[in-house]
């Protein structure tokens, strides 16, 4: 592979100045004010696609955000990997707690990245992963190296659930037909120490209102008299957990995979250092479900958090006001086996239930996505494993995610693939938060990886 690290040495300085163009773009799904800025960034995947060498590249239009389509078939019978990845990014709020502008990109070396790291919005998540999948294709096809036909599924939703891109893969699975899905938009443990997702949590995403009186009243005339919607919201969020922190709605965990003793003996083999974990988060003592490891708590069991709450007056200065409505966004993150339409459904009726009689609730499902396990004994997982151990030196370790991509399950479903998780982001780089940021040594380390994936594949697939 030496004509590859070669080419990738020489274009180094040129990839960065790409991603960091792609990364101005504030393509913020979520947003409708940003919708033109989401197109941009399709328009400029689809324009970088052409020019690395794909072919039949096209911007396919949804309800929603364009999915950007192109492929290269070099040899019908070499085996078909499917790209998958998204170009819109998290909203960037709160703008005042960025140390730099989230849409300007700036390289800045820290303890964990000495070679530097680019800090924006989608850096990591998952325009620089992303990314990496362009240039290596790139990379292959200018080298001749190219050993696996490829077909790249680019879309700008997956930060709202991915909501238009199952009906784009039921209409479309002629076209998206593949061996396997390959993914970058996990981590690993450490620069390091190597490691690959085979585990993600399912999602259920759910917003409430709690609606008192008919409008904002004067708290010092009507308060102790009138139910307060935000005191009745934050009493009801309280009880849905017990004090061993295990969620309290009746036949949640009804359907919750057990994993074995044996699994998480496995688990508990990779490193982790509790004192730094804290430290890193500048909290004193962690806390989860009793009777489960901090790394259990956040890969193998279900988690039910507020991701935000609001209501009332919360401008400068005071205002003695007694709300008329209380909202907060809540996110149930699943386990294997756990049904997210299930789910919901679990919440709203006990969040109806539990509501007092003196104000009214109303619960807005928003989106959600099904757990997966991936195995560890078929060629996509070998491939990627013997690829990252060539490139780190390392043999990579099976580890769980906490997250969820909530399409990866319907690839399987639907198209019957299954997906390789081959992320390069490290816990540290903060996605979804203000200073994102993505290592150098990680961009690189994944364009010189992922041909490495192409070529055991090819050889995996020829036996």
């Amino acid at each position: 592979m030496s004509k590859i690290n070669n080419f990738i040495d020489q274009n180094k300085d040129r990839f960065l100045q790409e991603l960091i163009e792609l990364l101005k773009i504030p393509s913020v799904s979520a947003d409708s004010k940003f919708s033109d800025n989401v197109r941009e960034a399709a328009n400029y995947i689809h324009n970088k696609l052409i020019s690395a060498g794909a072919e039949n590249c096209q911007i396919f239009e949804t309800k929603g955000h364009p999915i950007v389509y192109g492929e290269k078939i070099i040899n019908d019978s070499f085996p078909t990997i499917l790209v998958y990845g998204h170009y819109d990014v998290q909203p960037a709020d709160p703008y005042e707690l960025w140390d730099s502008n989230p849409f300007e990109p700036v390289i800045k070396n820290t303890s964990i990245h000495p070679d530097g790291a680019i800090f924006a919005r989608g850096a990591c998540d998952d325009k620089g992963q992303m990314y990496m999948h362009l240039k290596a294709f790139e990379t292959m096809i200018k080298t001749n190296e190219l050993l696996c036909n490829v077909k790249f599924m680019i879309e700008g939703e997956e930060e709202v659930g991915s909501e238009n891109l199952e009906t784009f893969i039921r209409e479309n699975k002629e076209m998206l037909n593949a061996d396997v899905v390959l993914v970058s938009d996990t981590g690993i443990i450490s620069n390091d120490t190597p490691s690959i997702c085979v585990g993600l949590r399912g999602l259920s995403y759910v917003e409430v209102e709690v609606v008192g009186p008919n409008r904002d009243l004067h708290s010092g005339l009507y308060g102790g008299a009138v139910a307060n919607p935000i005191n009745i919201l934050t009493k009801m969020i309280a009880s849905l957990h017990d004090e061993n922190a295990q969620i309290n709605i009746p036949g949640f965990y009804d359907n919750v995979e057990i994993v074995s003793e044996k699994e998480r003996a496995e688990m508990a083999k990779a490193p982790f250092d509790l004192d730094a974990y804290q430290q890193d988060l500048d909290i004193k003592s962690v806390f989860g479900e009793k009777g489960y490891t901090t790394n259990e708590r956040n890969s193998i069991r279900p988690t039910l958090d507020v991701n935000g709450i609001w209501g009332g007056y919360i401008g400068e200065g005071a205002k003695t006001v007694l709300p008329s409505k209380a909202y907060a966004k809540i996110s149930m993150r699943l386990v294997p086996h756990q049904s997210s339409k299930r789910i919901t459904q679990l919440f709203q009726d006990h969040f109806n239930k539990i509501a007092p009689e003196y104000v009214k609730v109303n619960v807005t499902p928003h989106h959600g996505g099904e757990g997966v396990v991936v195995p560890t004994n078929f060629n996509g997982f070998l491939a990627a494993s013997k690829a990252m151990e060539d490139s780190f030196g390392k043999k990579p370790i099976p580890v769980r995610s906490g997250g969820s991509i909530p399409i990866v399950p319907l690839f399987e479903e639907v198209l019957g693939l299954k997906t390789i998780l081959l992320g390069f982001g490290l816990d540290s780089d903060v996605i979804h938060s203000p200073n994102e940021h993505y290592g150098l040594f990680n961009f690189y380390k994944g364009i010189e990886t992922i041909p490495l994936f192409y070529k055991y594949f090819n050889e995996l697939n020829k036996r």
